[in-house]
């Protein structure tokens, strides 16, 4: 009798300290609980950027939207130095837009768009084989829905909460996108 109530009582607390609630699936202590794989395949956690205003990009190498590459390595130029930070997350999620391996990518980038901020692992965006982190992303509060395609972009303020989101046609030099990110860095 007492095995088994052990037992119950240590799967209650099991279920207890699950890092995702049932509700929405996103992480309960929030995005910086999330790890990712930086392009090279070394895990990062996200909390590592904690403090810093994201923006938080799906990408793609073979799609109408990939020279926006060029406008988000200009805004990342521009405020790097003021705690903005850009993460790039290529997926192949719509139409087979990133068919090519995570150094096919990095090489891609690097070749054709300069790019220096930081690039991750491709991951899916969208499906049954979401990342945590767009399962987070795509269930905040005020921007819930699914990614419609390469190039969405999420602003999360330096607290880790998503205070923006913008769809692909939406430049990353778009006035209202940069409006946003200048707000969030005068939180800093």
């Amino acid at each position: 009798m007492k095995s088994i109530l052990l037992i119950l009582i240590t799967g209650l607390v099991l279920i207890t300290l699950t890092r995702y609630t049932q509700a929405d699936q996103r992480p309960m202590g929030g995005i910086y609980d999330i790890t990712v794989n930086t392009i090279d395949g070394q895990p990062k956690s996200l909390g590592d950027y904690k403090g810093k205003v994201l923006l938080i990009v799906n990408t793609a190498s073979r799609c109408g939207f990939t020279p926006q590459y060029k406008g988000l390595e200009t805004l990342y130029r521009e405020y790097k130095d003021k705690g903005l930070e850009i993460l790039g997350f290529p997926a192949n999620n719509f139409m087979g837009q990133e068919p090519g391996s995570n150094k096919e990518i990095k090489k891609f980038c690097a070749l054709k768009y300069n790019v220096t901020f930081p690039l991750f692992a491709k991951i899916s965006v969208k499906g049954p084989d979401e990342h945590p982190l767009y399962q987070y992303l795509t269930n905040a509060p005020d921007f819930k829905g699914p990614i419609s395609w390469n190039f969405n972009k999420f602003l999360v303020d330096m607290g880790g909460n998503v205070i923006a989101r913008f769809d692909s046609k939406v430049d990353p030099q778009a006035p209202e996108l940069v409006k946003e990110i200048e707000q969030a860095l005068k939180q800093l």
